[in-house]
C-alpha cells in the first residue's frame, strides 16, 4: 500500500494514526462486551475504518456528516466522550437519546452529526438540506452523508444526487463500497462497472479511491471539499473497502469465501499504515505500545464510568413531552379566533377566499421569518398547480422560492436539513396523494427525530387533499388518517378561510413538523372575512360552528360545510357543529363538552370508513364520554373503495350523500 506523506508533518501522520487506532480498539472492546451479553447488537467497522476517520478529520468540526451504521470513527474523531457513547450503546438515559435507541441512530448537534435511520438512503437528501442552508447563508462549507453499496440501488440515492446536481449544492457523497449488503455480493446489486460511474448520470464529477488508504481517502476528501465549495457543486466518491465481519455479528460470515478475507487482511488499514510510519521512522515500535497502552486505558476508565449509569426508570410523561419540541414562549403572531374577532376585534378584515387565505398565511410567513423557504413542484414562476404562490419569485426571489425535481422523498429530507442549521421551510406536496412517495421521510425523519435524539424538524408539508372535482383516485383522495396513527407529527385540516390563514401560519411558527391539508374544493368556492394581519389560529383546539340541541356533529374539513347545509336545508333538527380542524392533537375537551350537549354524536368525515380518524374519536368517546351517551355513536364516511373519476360515481362514494340517513337514524333511536 502506498502511502503518500508529503503533504504531512510527523505530528499530522501520528495524529491521523491516533485517530485510526481509536475506532478499532473500541470495536474490539465492544466485540468482547457483546460476547458477555452486555450490549445487544453491533455493526463492525472493522476494516472500513480508514473511509470514516478519513473523511471526518478532512472536514470542519462544524460541518454536518450523515454516518452509517458502520461509522465508529465519525463520532470518535469528532471527539465525543467515550463514556457517554457507551451509555448510548448501553441503552442507558445518558446517552445521546436517552435509550430510546441503538447503536449508532442518533446524533448531536454540537458534534454536528446527524443521527441515521434504518431505511439508510434518507440520510443523503438530509445533507442536501444542510448544505442548501450553508449555500443560502453564503457559508464555505460542505456536508458529507455516507452510503454503502447497497443503498445506492435505493431510489433516495437518486432523488438526493439528482437534487445536489440541480441546486448546485456542494454536498460530498460517499460510497462506502464494501462488497456486499448483508448477504448480497455486489454483483447482484448493480450492473456498472464501478458505482463512480453514477455520476456521469447526474451530471457530477466522481473518483473511485482506496477506501483502506487512511492518507488517500484524508487528501481525496480535502481536495473533494475545496472543490464542492470553490464550484458550488456536488461530488460522488466511491471508496473501496471490504468488511471484515458480518454485517452485524449475529449473521455471520458463512456467505464470504475465505479467500476475500485473506486478501482483504492484508490490505487492513490500521496495520499498514502502522508498518509504513514505523518503516519511514515517524514512529517508533515503543511510541506504538505507548499509544495502545493509553487508549487501552482510557476504554476501561471511560467503560467503568459507563458502568455506574443508573438503570432507566420510565417516566410516562417524560416520555409523551419528548414527543415534540416546545414552543418558545414568544410568538409575533396574536391569537385570533372566531369568537375573538366578535368580542375584541381584530383589525381590518377582508371577504377573502380559501386559496387566497393561504397566500396571505405565505406571504406573511415570508415576510416574518428571512429563514424560512418554499419548495415544490412547480410553485416559482408557475405559481404552483393552484397559482397559490403565483407572483412569489419577483417579491422573494428564488433561493427562497424553489422549483423541485419530482423527488418528494428527498425534497422532505432536504426541509428537515435545512432545520438542522436553523431554517424553516414549506414544501407543497403538489397533490395529498403525492404523500406516499415521501411517506418514509415523513414517518421515520421527520416525526421521529426530536424523540430520538432532541433535534426539531421545522417543516411543514402543505396537502392539497380531497374529493368533489373528479380527479380520481390519485387526486382526490382523504388520506389525513395516515398521519394521525404517527407520533410526532401535527396534522391540521382548517374549513374556513380564517383557520386557513391563521393556522397555517401557526404552523409556520411551530419548531415541529406539520401536515396542513388543504381541501381543494374549497379553495375558490368557499368565502369568509379574514383579518389582514398576522395572526395565528390555536393547533389542536377545535371550534363550535353552531350550537344545537339534537345531534352533535363532530367533522373537519369539507364535513363541516356539508353538516352547515343539511343544517340550513332542515331547520327542524337542532345540529350541534363541531369542527375539529386539528387532528393530531385531538381537542378532547371539546369533544367531551360536544357529546354532553347533545348526548347523541354523529363523526362525520370525507375519508373512507375503514381506518378513518372517526374510528379513533369513537373509540375515545366510548372510553371517557359513556355515561353521556343517549345512543351508539356513528360515523358517517365514505365508501370503503378508491375514490372514483365519474362525477355521478364520485358523488355517490362521498359520505354527504349518508348524512341524513344517519341523522334520522340517531333521531329515531
Amino acid at each position: 500500500m502506498d502511502f503518500n506523506c508529503q503533504n504531512f508533518t510527523n505530528e499530522e501522520l501520528i495524529y491521523v494514526y491516533r485517530n485510526l487506532l481509536m475506532p478499532r480498539m473500541i470495536e474490539e472492546k465492544m466485540l468482547l462486551l457483546l460476547r458477555q451479553g452486555k450490549i445487544s447488537k453491533w455493526f463492525s467497522g472493522i476494516g472500513q475504518e480508514a473511509i470514516s476517520v478519513g473523511c471526518t478529520l478532512a472536514l470542519q468540526p462544524d460541518e454536518w456528516i450523515m454516518p452509517l451504521h458502520r461509522n465508529l470513527g465519525v463520532f470518535t474523531s469528532r471527539q465525543m466522550p467515550l463514556h457517554k457513547l457507551f451509555m448510548q450503546w448501553q441503552g442507558n438515559k445518558e446517552g445521546y437519546s436517552k435509550g430510546r435507541e441503538r447503536s449508532f441512530h442518533f446524533g448531536s448537534k454540537p458534534h454536528h452529526i446527524c443521527g441515521m435511520i434504518s431505511h439508510l438512503g434518507p440520510q443523503l437528501a438530509i445533507a442536501d438540506g444542510v448544505a442548501l442552508a450553508y449555500k443560502l447563508k453564503k457559508e464555505n462549507k460542505v456536508s458529507l452523508a455516507f452510503s454503502g453499496d447497497g443503498g445506492t440501488s435505493e431510489g433516495d440515492f437518486h432523488e438526493a444526487l439528482n437534487v445536489a446536481a440541480v441546486w448546485d449544492l456542494p454536498v460530498i457523497f460517499v460510497i462506502e463500497n464494501n462488497g456486499y449488503g448483508l448477504s448480497t455480493p455486489v454483483n447482484e446489486q448493480y450492473r456498472c462497472e464501478s458505482l463512480v460511474d453514477k455520476a456521469k448520470g447526474y451530471g457530477i464529477e466522481g473518483v473511485k479511491i482506496d477506501g483502506n488508504n487512511i492518507l488517500t481517502v484524508y487528501d481525496t476528501i480535502r481536495g473533494v471539499r475545496d472543490y464542492c465549495i470553490e464550484n458550488q457543486k456536488p461530488y460522488l466518491v466511491e471508496c473501496m473497502t471490504f468488511r471484515m465481519r458480518g454485517h452485524e455479528e449475529a449473521s455471520g460470515t458463512k456467505y464470504v469465501p475465505k479467500e476475500l478475507f485473506e486478501e482483504w487482511g492484508a490490505k487492513d488499514p490500521i496495520r499498514n499504515y502502522e508498518q509504513f510510519l514505523l518503516d519511514t521512522n515517524v514512529i517508533t515500535g515503543t511510541q506504538v505500545a505507548d499509544i495502545r497502552n493509553e487508549f487501552k486505558n482510557y476504554i476501561d476508565e471511560e467503560l467503568k464510568m459507563a458502568a455506574e449509569a443508573a438503570p432507566i426508570k420510565p417516566d410516562e410523561a417524560e416520555e409523551l413531552n419528548d414527543v415534540f419540541m416546545r414552543r418558545p414562549e414568544k410568538t409575533k403572531a396574536r391569537i385570533i379566533d372566531h369568537d375573538t374577532i366578535q368580542v375584541a376585534g381584530a383589525g381590518q378584515q377582508t371577504e377573502t377566499r380559501f386559496v387566497d387565505a393561504i397566500k396571505s398565511a405565505l406571504q406573511q410567513g415570508l415576510e416574518q421569518h428571512p429563514e424560512l423557504i418554499l419548495m415544490g413542484q412547480d410553485i416559482a414562476e408557475y405559481g404552483g398547480a393552484f397559482k397559490i404562490t403565483e407572483g412569489f419569485v419577483e417579491i422573494f426571489g428564488k433561493e427562497r422560492i424553489r422549483n423541485t425535481p419530482l423527488c418528494e422523498s428527498a425534497i422532505v429530507g432536504s426541509a428537515l436539513g435545512l432545520s438542522l442549521e436553523g431554517y424553516k421551510s414549506v414544501m407543497e406536496m403538489q397533490f395529498a396523494d403525492f404523500a406516499s412517495v415521501g411517506f418514509n421521510q415523513i414517518v421515520n425523519n421527520l416525526a421521529k427525530i426530536h424523540y430520538r435524539w432532541g433535534q426539531n424538524a421545522d417543516v411543514v408539508i402543505r396537502m392539497p387533499t380531497g374529493g368533489g372535482v373528479g380527479a380520481g383516485p390519485f387526486h382526490s383522495q382523504s388520506n389525513e388518517a395516515w398521519f394521525t396513527h404517527v407520533a410526532g407529527l401535527k396534522v391540521v385540516y382548517p374549513s374556513t378561510p380564517h383557520d386557513a390563514k391563521g393556522l397555517l401560519i401557526a404552523a409556520i411558527n411551530d419548531p415541529n413538523p406539520v401536515l396542513f391539508f388543504e381541501h381543494k374544493a374549497l379553495y375558490r368556492s368557499i368565502s369568509g372575512m379574514v383579518p389582514e394581519e398576522y395572526y395565528e389560529v390555536e393547533i389542536g383546539k377545535a371550534r363550535v360552528v353552531k350550537q344545537g340541541e339534537d345531534i352533535s356533529v363532530i367533522t373537519y374539513g369539507s364535513g363541516v360545510h356539508w353538516a352547515s347545509e343539511y343544517q340550513e336545508q332542515h331547520p327542524g333538527v337542532s345540529l350541534h357543529i363541531l369542527d375539529l380542524r386539528s387532528l393530531a392533537p385531538l381537542d378532547h375537551t371539546a369533544i367531551k363538552a360536544a357529546v354532553a350537549r347533545t348526548g347523541k354524536v354523529l363523526l362525520l368525515h370525507e375519508d373512507t370508513l375503514t381506518g378513518g380518524i372517526g374510528g379513533e374519536i369513537s373509540a375515545w368517546i366510548s372510553e371517557h364520554c359513556f355515561e353521556l351517551l343517549d345512543a351508539p355513536v356513528m360515523r358517517c364516511a365514505s365508501l370503503d373503495t378508491p375514490i372514483p373519476f365519474n362525477l355521478e360515481l364520485e358523488k355517490n362514494f362521498m359520505a354527504k350523500n349518508k348524512i341524513h340517513e344517519y341523522i334520522q337514524r340517531l333521531l329515531n333511536y
